[in-house]
């Protein structure tokens, strides 16, 4: 398979807050803002691969700042890593006001999902392997891996603790 560069798979989806996104506290739900990390995340990982992927793991995702109705939430995602079937996406989500124009976007969430490619059967799918081409992109690649080796330290750890009862 031919490596493919970041920009390739690179997705912006959008979603102007209203009353159905918000608690009680008129906050969007943190819920909602997952929605859109995962699905701008699907949308990534689907056009790297060049077909379906589902997300495998989602690492920890931190709240930053809340939202508020009319507020247009803007949730960008690229693949930052590609292993022989999965990949790992980075998503940034920002917030900024519907009706002030010029306004600074609000960085109000990131985090990085896991997905792997499928078949028409539901089993793994081989990816085309990334190819970084700035220096963010090396280093977001770089990092990528160390998260991904804690992710599987910590899942070797988990099942030796569960066989040691």
């Amino acid at each position: 398979m031919e490596p493919l560069p970041p920009s390739y798979g690179r997705v912006v989806l959008t979603l102007l807050a209203n009353q159905n996104h918000v608690n009680l506290l008129g906050n969007v739900h943190g819920g909602e803002v997952m929605r859109l990390v995962d699905s701008t995340a699907g949308a990534a990982a689907g056009r790297h691969s060049g077909g379906p992927a589902v997300t495998a793991a989602m690492d920890e995702m931190a709240f930053l700042a809340p939202v508020k109705v009319g507020d247009i939430l803007r949730a960008t995602a690229q693949v930052n890593w590609a292993g022989r079937t999965s990949m790992e996406v980075g998503v940034r989500v920002e917030s900024e006001p519907w009706n002030q124009a010029g306004t600074d976007p609000v960085h109000v969430a990131s985090a990085y999902l896991v997905f792997v490619a499928i078949d028409p059967d539901g089993e793994p799918r081989p990816v085309p392997p990334l190819l970084p081409e700035s220096p963010d992109e090396v280093r977001r690649a770089r990092e990528a891996e160390i998260r991904r080796a804690h992710r599987l330290a910590q899942k070797q750890e988990i099942l030796a603790a569960r066989d040691n009862g």
